[in-house]
């Protein structure tokens, strides 16, 4: 694997070192010992700090309002054998090396995913303004693709010193990330993504033209004009860790890690062998939580049903928004100044439409040109990007026909299932005028609008110019040892706190950042020869941008 990680820039703290740490995480007093610790949400952020609370010792109690997976949801083709379409997170950088520790322990099979222009795409098509271009490669573009991939390379070592950051998060050297980055904070926090396009020297000298190919076509994983208006540290984060970069899908499908998870039986304090979330829970989880409160010095947790039940530390790991929709969240519990940040959280729209077919088809080659059928796809039309997952040839294969996020996502919400595929083959036609993709697909289609979910109210967190000290805020409270006592015990976790939204890298940073928190709270302490986020957090801490 690469040596870039998700180290910082932030915060610059060893998470997969912590985690893989022969001395452990912690340990609790024994009179803490199997201790009920509530944790709202079976997704990434739930499961993982679950299994490590489990494993100090502790009797995580997990609450889950949907599906088991949470944005890490794998959806089954009805009648299939195991084909799945990926609706949330499904290509992973390898740079997410806190994630790899997870699935590496699962047991699950990675392989490249077919990103635009990469050699597990085999062939590229970008379609723009009617016009079409076939490639494998870079070079392949017209020259213009090049002069902008080079343009962006340019603003960013202009304007963000991106080279020399990038090999100190690379070497991680924490005074130097720092002594870069902090001031990259307090310049770019309230300038958006294209405000940084639009101002570098050399996509001015490339015109107009430059900048609206890039917003469609954009770099590594395609299009990027859905975050053109967001706070540009958000793509600085992207890039420099290497999130955009050398990514992978996991086999058979990414949900099955947390299921794995669930039932693994590592060692525990506490616990005899053989111990796991599933056996600790009753083999399920509990229902929807629809009330959270101060029960003395406990918070008290009331499921849709009626059932409460009091706990000395709660950890939320879902969206932020449903801490005032869906969840009757007492206002003491959080300081006002938490509630402002939780409030202004923004989350994104995004949509995706898979189909399963009979067979990979797209990789015929057709003899008057000599190309496969079709190709991993990017568009301004309504699709915008079309994936191919290729289960083997005597498989069934799926296509994800659309992805598409903010405003094109929303051109859809409020259609069924099969009249979005409709529109996508109307648009795919156009692309691709000899291929009948419907004589090929089998069975149902399967779409998610994430914001259309009430468990969910959007797909992921993004940031808006002058968000930094809001997101600030809410990474930061689980260090709550000088917090009132009427707001300590509920913590937060998720990738929509980290830094890094959208990525599962961000969720399990934040997980592991409320496991430390939660041990802290309880009394215990990590190691002193492994050191716990909390245990750096002066010395590492994110600067802190003036009120």
């Amino acid at each position: 694997m690469s040596d870039l990680s998700a180290f910082g820039p932030d915060f610059p703290f060893d998470y997969q070192g912590w985690i893989s740490h022969p001395a452990g995480l912690g340990q609790l007093p024994r009179d803490m010992a199997g201790t009920p610790v509530a944790v709202i949400g079976a997704g990434a952020a739930g499961i993982i700090a679950a299994y490590e609370l489990m494993k100090l010792g502790l009797r995580p109690v997990i609450y889950e309002s949907g599906k088991f997976g949470g944005r890490l949801r794998s959806e089954t083709f009805e009648g299939s054998d195991g084909i799945v379409a990926e609706l949330g997170g499904m290509r992973f950088p390898v740079s997410s090396k806190g994630f790899y520790h997870y699935l590496g322990l699962a047991g699950c099979e990675t392989r490249p995913f077919p990103n635009p222009l990469s050699p597990a795409a085999g062939s590229t098509v970008i379609d723009l303004e009617g016009e079409t271009h076939f490639a494998r490669k870079l070079s392949d573009l017209p020259p213009l693709y090049a002069g902008i991939a080079e343009a962006y390379d340019a603003a960013l070592d202009e304007q963000a010193a991106f080279p020399e950051l990038q090999a100190a998060v690379r070497a991680r050297d924490v005074a130097r990330i720092k002594a870069i980055w902090d001031p990259l904070v307090k310049l770019w926090d309230e300038r958006t993504f294209y405000d940084f396009i639009a101002g570098s020297r050399a996509f001015q000298s490339l015109g107009f033209r430059a900048r609206e190919v890039f917003g469609q076509v954009g770099f590594g994983t395609g299009g990027w004009d859905s975050d053109f208006p967001n706070s540009m540290l958000e793509i600085l984060r992207v890039n420099l860790l290497g999130l955009d970069d050398d990514q992978r899908f996991v086999v058979g499908g990414v949900e099955q890690v947390l299921h794995r998870l669930w039932q693994a039986a590592p060692d525990c304090a506490h616990w005899p062998e053989g111990t796991t979330l599933a056996a600790l829970n009753g083999g399920a989880t509990r229902s929807r939580v629809a009330r959270l409160h101060r029960a003395g010095g406990m918070i008290a947790v009331t499921d849709q049903w009626g059932n409460e039940a009091a706990y000395p530390a709660v950890l939320a790991t879902c969206q932020t928004h449903l801490l005032t929709t869906a969840i009757d969240t007492e206002e003491e519990l959080f300081g006002q100044k938490m509630w402002m940040a939780l409030d202004r959280t923004r989350y994104m729209q995004a949509a995706k439409t898979f189909v399963m077919v009979d067979r990979p088809f797209w990789k015929d080659i057709d003899p008057a040109t000599g190309r496969p059928a079709m190709s991993m796809t990017l568009t301004d039309r309504l699709t915008r990007g079309t994936y191919f997952f290729d289960n083997g040839p005597d498989r069934p294969g799926v296509i994800c026909l659309s992805y598409s996020w903010m405003t094109d996502a929303l051109k859809v919400l409020p259609l069924p299932d099969e009249k979005r595929v409709e529109l996508a083959l109307k648009a795919l036609a156009k692309i691709y005028p000899g291929v009948d993709i419907a004589a090929h697909i089998r069975g149902r289609p399967i779409c998610v609008s994430w914001e259309a979910d009430a468990d969910f109210l959007g797909a992921f967190k993004g940031a808006l110019p002058g968000h930094y000290r809001y997101n600030h805020r809410i990474y930061g409270h689980f260090m709550q040892g000088d917090l009132p006592d009427a707001e300590r015990g509920l913590f937060l976790a998720g990738d929509g706190v980290s830094w890094t939204p959208a990525w599962v890298e961000g969720a399990v940073q934040t997980a592991l950042n409320a496991v430390w928190g939660i041990m802290a709270h309880l009394g215990g302490a990590s190691p002193a020869e492994n050191p716990g986020p909390g245990d750096l957090w002066a010395e590492r801490g994110p600067v802190a941008l003036p009120e």
